[in-house]
C-alpha cells in the first residue's frame, strides 16, 4: 500500500464509506479511544423527525464509554447497511453492535431453516410465506445470502435464500436490535420512538442491579413438567444468585397454580423493582397464552371443565355451519357424556361467559397497552411474540408503553420448547449488555427488540463487554476466567476458549462436564461438545442421560436420537424406566426411541422383564415393547412406500418430508437411492437431498455424504438439485470433526 493511499484510508470514516454511497450520512463517534463502538442505524425520515432524541440517546451511550456512530440514509435495501456494519466493524476499535431504528429493510430468508431451533414449514407448498423474518443476514457476517425478490406489497420485506456453500451455523460478528414501532393509539410511529428514546436516556442514568425476578411456564409448556419448572430454579440460583438473597426477590409461577393468573402476572410485570420477566409460553404475535382449563380434582370444577370444552366444540360446529345436533350426538356417543350437559351451549349469557374465560386465559396486546410494564427486561420464549416484520406484535407493547421496559427478547417465528433459554443469564450479574449476551444464543427467528445496550449495574472491576469482543484468542485471560466460582463466567471461558481452538478443546470441555459444580457450566461444556461432535462427546451423551439437571437430560435424550446407534439402546431403556417422573425427558424419550433399532430396543425391553428390580414396572414396560413393535411395522410400511416408484408420488414425498423431524435412520438407504436414482422424479430427488441434510449424527452420515457428493460432481445433475445438494452436505460438514468447516470457528 502506497503512503497516500494509507493516508487516505486512514481519514474520516463518513468519507470512507461516502465512495460508494455517497448519500449516507455518518457522524462519527465523539471520543476515539473507547473499548469498543456501537451503531444507531436510522432511515431519513425518522432521523429527521426525532434527530433531538437520537442525539440524546448517542451523547447517554458515549458518556457510558461506548463510542457510537449515527448512521443515516433512505435506506433502499439491506445489503447498504451490511456494508457500512463490516466496515464499521472493520475498523481498528471494533463495532460490537447496532440498533436498526425505523424504517430498516426486512431481510426474509429461505432455505435456512435448519438454523432456527424448530420451524419446519414447507417451503415447496408454502413458498414465500414460509420465509423467516431475520436480522441474522445484518449480525453474522460470515454467512452469505442470495438475493431472491423484493415484497411487492410490503416493500420493507426483502426475500433471499441462504447460499448453498456458506456454513449454517450461527455465529454474531456484532449484535443487533429493532426499534421499529407497534401500533400505539394516538401516537404516529415516530412519536413512539421519540418517547420511547427518551425512556431509554433516563434509564442510562439509575443504577440498578439484576436482584429481582419472575419467571412464568405456561399451559402446555415443557409438557407442564414440575421436574422441568424445578431443576430450571436450581440453575437460575447458581447463575442470578443476588435474587435469591434478602433484599433480593426470586418468583416461580406455572399455569398449574390456583387463582387468576393472568390478573397476577400483569401485576408481577408492573412491579417497579422488577429486574427480569421470563415467559415461557405458547403464543402468538399478538398473545400470549397464560391458562386453560382450571387445574382442579373435585367432581364438580372436573364436570364444569368438560362442560365449557364441550360448549367450546358446539359453538365451533356453528360458527362453521355444521350440524349442532349430529355434533352433540357424536360427543355423547364418544366420550360418553349426557345431553344435559350441552343443552345450554348456545345461549347468549353461557356464551359470553365462556368468552370472558377465554380472554382470560390470555394476555393481549391490549391487555399490556392498559398496564405500566416496569420489569426492566422481558424474555418472550413464546411462539411469533416478536414478529415486528408486522404492524403490530406482542414484544413492542412492552418497550413502547408507559413502564420502564426497556428491551425484550422474542421470536419472529415459532420457537423450539426445549430452548435453553436462560444460557449465560448470569452474565447480566456482570454488566454484560443484553446484546452481548444475546450474542451467544440467538437462532434464526430470536431478535431483541429495543435498546440492546441495556446492562444492570454491577461491582465488580472488571469490563466483559470489552472482553467479549476484543479478547479473542487471549487463551490467558480465558484460562483465568475459567477458575472463577461463577458459573456463567466459567461457561463463557469455555465458549471463547471452544470458539478459537475448535476440537482442540474437547478434553477441556470433557473434563469440564465431570468435574464442575455448576449445573450452568456443566450444561454450556455439553451444548459446546455436541456442536463440535467428537469421539468424547459421542460417549459423555450416554452419561448425560442421568445428568442431575433436567434440561442436560432432556438434549441428550434427543441428541441420542439423532445418533441412532444400538449402543444407545440400554442406556435409553433404562432412563425410560427409570427417570418416569420427568415429564418432559419421557415425552422426548418416546419420540427418541421410535427412531432407534426397533428390533434392538425390543429385546433389551425384554430383558429388562426379567430383571426384579423393575417387578413393579411390569405393566409400563410392556406399553414400550407393544408401541416400539408398532414402530416397527411403521417403519417397515412408510420404507417400502418411499421406495415404490409405482406409489402416490405425493404420499412418498410426505414420507420423506417427515424425516425432517422425526429421525428414522433405518428409512436413509431408501431416501439416499431414491437421491442417487436419475430417473427418479427431480422434485422427489429435491426433496430426498434436502431431508438428507438433517442428520448431522446419524451412524449413516458417511454414506450421505458419499450420495450428496456423487450428486453434486454429476454433469447431469440440475443447478437446483447440486444447490440442494450442497446445502445438505455444508450443514453436514458443519457438525463433521476434523473439516474445513466448523461451527463454532468462522
Amino acid at each position: 500500500m502506497n503512503k497516500n493511499l494509507k493516508i487516505g484510508f486512514s481519514l474520516a470514516l463518513a468519507t470512507l464509506i461516502s465512495i460508494n454511497t455517497k448519500a449516507q450520512k455518518i457522524e462519527n463517534p465523539i471520543k476515539a479511544n473507547t473499548a469498543t463502538t456501537f451503531a444507531i442505524v436510522v432511515d431519513a425520515k425518522t432521523y429527521t423527525q426525532a434527530k433531538a432524541e437520537i442525539t440524546a440517546y448517542k451523547t447517554a451511550l458515549e458518556k457510558q464509554g461506548l463510542g457510537t456512530y449515527i448512521v443515516s440514509h433512505d435506506w433502499k435495501k439491506p445489503e447498504e447497511i451490511k456494508t457500512v456494519l463490516q466496515k464499521l466493524y472493520g475498523q481498528k476499535i471494533k463495532l460490537e453492535g447496532a440498533v436498526l431504528v425505523g424504517d430498516i429493510p426486512i431481510p426474509m430468508i429461505m432455505n435456512a431453516q435448519r438454523i432456527t431451533s424448530v420451524y419446519r414449514l414447507d417451503e415447496t407448498k408454502n413458498g414465500f410465506k414460509a420465509a423467516v423474518p431475520s436480522d441474522r443476514f445484518y449480525d453474522d457476517f460470515s454467512m452469505k445470502f442470495d438475493y431472491l425478490q423484493q415484497d411487492s406489497i410490503r416493500t420493507e420485506q426483502f426475500y433471499y435464500s441462504l447460499s448453498p456453500t456458506t456454513v449454517p451455523v450461527i455465529h454474531m460478528d456484532i449484535y443487533t436490535a429493532r426499534i421499529r414501532p407497534s401500533y400505539v393509539k394516538g401516537k404516529t410511529k415516530y412519536e413512539v420512538i421519540k418517547d420511547y428514546l427518551k425512556k431509554v436516556v433516563a434509564e442510562k442514568n439509575e443504577q440498578n442491579k439484576l436482584n429481582h425476578l419472575m419467571v412464568y411456564s405456561g399451559m402446555g409448556y415443557g409438557s407442564e413438567s414440575q421436574t422441568q419448572w424445578a431443576s430450571e430454579q436450581v440453575t437460575l440460583k447458581e447463575q442470578l444468585p443476588l435474587a435469591f438473597k434478602p433484599g433480593g426477590s426470586a418468583k416461580f409461577i406455572n399455569s398449574r397454580m390456583q387463582g387468576d393468573l393472568k390478573s397476577g402476572l400483569l401485576a408481577e410485570v408492573q412491579r417497579p423493582d422488577l429486574d427480569l420477566a421470563i415467559f415461557h409460553q405458547h403464543g402468538d404475535s399478538d398473545m400470549q397464552l397464560v391458562s386453560g382449563s382450571p387445574n382442579v380434582s373435585f367432581p364438580q370444577p372436573s364436570i364444569e371443565n368438560v362442560r365449557r370444552y364441550l360448549r367450546s366444540k358446539i359453538q365451533m360446529a356453528k360458527r362453521d355451519g355444521r350440524d349442532v345436533e349430529d355434533t352433540k350426538k357424536r360427543f355423547q356417543a364418544t366420550l360418553g357424556v349426557p345431553m344435559a350437559w350441552m343443552d345450554d351451549a348456545l345461549v347468549d349469557s353461557v356464551v359470553r361467559l365462556d368468552s370472558l374465560f377465554e380472554v382470560n386465559s390470555n394476555i393481549y396486546m391490549e391487555d399490556i397497552d392498559k398496564i405500566t410494564p416496569n420489569a426492566r427486561m422481558v424474555i418472550l420464549d413464546n411462539c411469533y411474540n416478536g414478529s415486528f416484520h408486522k404492524d403490530e406484535y406482542m414484544s413492542g407493547h412492552y418497550i413502547f408503553g408507559n413502564g420502564k421496559t426497556i428491551v425484550t427478547m422474542a421470536n419472529s417465528i415459532n420457537v423450539l420448547q426445549d430452548v435453553w433459554t436462560t444460557n449465560l443469564i448470569g452474565l447480566l450479574n456482570q454488566g454484560v449488555r443484553a446484546g452481548n449476551w444475546f450474542k451467544q444464543q440467538a437462532f434464526l427467528e430470536t431478535h431483541l427488540i429495543g435498546d440492546p445496550t441495556f446492562s444492570y449495574s454491577s461491582s465488580g472491576t472488571i469490563d466483559y463487554n470489552q472482553a467479549m469482543v476484543n479478547y479473542d484468542g487471549n487463551h490467558n485471560f480465558w484460562a483465568d476466567l475459567l477458575k472463577s466460582n461463577d458459573a456463567d463466567l466459567q461457561a463463557l471461558a469455555l465458549y471463547k476458549i471452544a470458539e478459537t481452538k475448535g476440537t482442540a478443546a474437547s478434553k477441556l470441555l470433557k473434563d469440564t462436564y465431570y468435574n464442575t459444580d455448576f449445573a450452568a457450566t456443566r450444561a454450556q461444556a455439553f451444548t459446546i461438545l455436541s456442536q463440535l461432535n467428537t469421539v468424547d462427546f459421542a460417549s459423555l451423551v450416554k452419561d448425560a442421560v442421568n445428568d442431575p439437571y433436567e434440561y442436560i437430560r432432556r438434549k441428550a435424550v434427543n441428541l441420542i436420537g439423532d445418533f441412532g446407534g444400538d449402543e444407545y439402546v440400554p442406556t435409553l431403556v433404562k432412563s425410560a424406566i427409570e427417570d418416569w417422573a420427568s415429564k418432559r425427558v419421557s415425552y422426548n424419550l418416546s419420540n427418541t426411541l421410535s427412531f432407534m433399532n426397533s428390533e434392538t430396543v425390543i429385546k433389551e425391553l425384554q430383558t429388562t422383564l426379567n430383571n426384579p428390580d423393575y417387578g413393579t414396572r411390569k405393566a409400563d414396560i410392556q406399553k414400550l415393547i407393544d408401541r416400539q413393535k408398532n414402530t416397527l411395522e411403521k417403519v417397515k410400511r412408510d420404507g417400502a412406500l418411499m421406495g415404490d416408484k409405482k406409489a402416490d408420488a405425493k404420499k412418498r414425498s410426505f414420507n420423506i418430508v417427515t424425516l425432517r423431524t422425526y429421525s428414522y435412520h433405518k428409512e436413509i438407504p431408501t431416501v439416499i437411492k431414491i437421491l442417487a436414482d436419475s430417473s427418479e422424479d427431480q422434485a422427489l430427488r429435491l426433496t430426498a437431498a434436502e431431508a438428507l441434510g438433517w442428520f448431522i449424527y446419524s451412524y449413516e452420515k458417511a454414506n450421505i455424504l458419499t450420495a450428496l457428493d456423487t450428486v453434486i460432481n454429476d454433469n447431469k445433475t440440475s443447478e437446483k438439485l447440486r444447490k440442494e445438494a450442497q446445502r445438505s452436505k455444508s450443514f453436514l460438514l458443519a457438525y463433521t470433526p476434523n473439516t474445513a468447516q466448523s461451527n463454532t470457528a468462522k
